[in-house]
């Protein structure tokens, strides 16, 4: 007589909690996703048609593929466009480099902008421009390592046998001072007329970035955007802290520095082209992070939030719906800095709880 042992039940949907958790996280993703390149797509229309010469939208898409009347050409492919893609990668750079700092730091302050390091980049384009009478690309190349030697400093004071987070932000708070600092005194001790060249390194402005510039934020981004990807599998480890990341594999110094690093030139990258468009790295992966609501560092949706909220901050800038036409960063930081307020008095609250 054989005896037939029950089959052993297996994972259904409906019995498979972290199949089915997985397959919603996959589908939100891909809805958000979406959703932000419908929204993209649709302001992409509006920087393209409005305007002091406003065209129609079949007249300006025609004139995005090259065909079209010279004066549509010369408006859309010389003018707007490239204002358009230079809104575009700088927010994507800037939202990927704050999820990248917030989400390897574990602080939801943690910003390019807090720590100072878009100021060294001010700094080191204000110095290129005024001390050293550059101009073009050569003004670039300086801020870029502005805020290389601000990064490189912050990490000299904040490394004590490890990197750690709380140190890192309150150092870098500290240099963002500094900095602003002497931004400001070289500003007010320059001449008039140089100073007044000068103060779009202070707020920001994708409105003069064409050409070379553009070429090189965009091959810039796309290089580090394939760091990111290859480094992108420590960011959820490093997010439930040191001791549960080595349990898991993870080698945590050598894993936080390599993602900093890469942050810092994604904040490097982007504020020598277009200047310091304040808030957007802090403001972005916040957004993008409630969109998902998966506990993650959200990456993807951080870099399309962020491309998608320079690009409207631009249109509003460029436009004056404020009532005035104005750089970029103005619109950014008027958004930002009510948003940084708040999270200050939430992030107090929940400490306390």
């Amino acid at each position: 007589m054989t005896t037939t042992l029950p089959a052993t039940p297996s994972a259904t949907p409906a019995t498979d909690p972290v199949g089915s958790l997985r397959r919603r996280r996959r589908r939100r993703l891909a809805l958000v996703l979406g959703a932000l390149a419908v929204l993209a797509v649709a302001l992409a229309g509006l920087a393209l048609t409005l305007g002091a010469a406003s065209l129609t939208p079949g007249r300006a898409l025609l004139a995005a593929v090259g065909v079209g009347d010279d004066g549509d050409l010369f408006i859309v492919q010389r003018l707007r466009l490239p204002r358009l893609a230079a809104a575009l990668l700088a927010g994507a750079a800037f939202g990927l480099a704050g999820a990248l700092f917030q989400s390897t730091l574990r602080n939801p302050l943690a910003s390019p902008d807090i720590l100072g390091i878009a100021t060294g980049a001010s700094v080191g384009a204000v110095v290129a421009m005024l001390g050293l009478g550059l101009t073009g690309l050569a003004v670039s190349a300086g801020a870029f390592v502005g805020a290389g030697v601000i990064a490189l400093l912050i990490w000299f004071f904040a490394w004590r046998q490890g990197l750690h987070s709380i140190r890192f932000v309150l150092v870098g708070v500290g240099f963002a001072y500094l900095a602003s600092s002497v931004l400001a005194w070289m500003l007010a001790s320059a001449d008039q007329r140089d100073a007044a060249s000068a103060l779009v390194w202070t707020v920001g402005s994708v409105a003069d970035v064409r050409g070379t510039e553009l070429g090189v934020l965009g091959l810039g981004l796309a290089v580090l955007a394939v760091v990111v990807a290859a480094i992108s599998r420590w960011q959820a480890p490093l997010a439930l802290g040191d001791d549960h990341a080595r349990g898991l594999g993870v080698p945590t110094d050598a894993a936080r520095v390599g993602t900093l690093l890469t942050a810092v030139g994604l904040v490097a990258l982007a504020t020598s082209v277009v200047g310091p468009l304040a808030f957007v790295a802090l403001v972005a992966p916040a957004i993008a992070r409630r969109l998902v609501d998966d506990g993650g560092p959200a990456l993807s949706v951080s870099v399309a939030t962020g491309a998608t909220l320079v690009l409207a901050a631009d249109i509003v800038a460029e436009h004056a719906v404020l009532g005035v036409a104005a750089p970029t960063g103005i619109v950014t930081g008027l958004v930002g800095a009510p948003y940084l307020l708040w999270l200050l008095a939430t992030h107090e609250k929940r400490t306390r709880a």
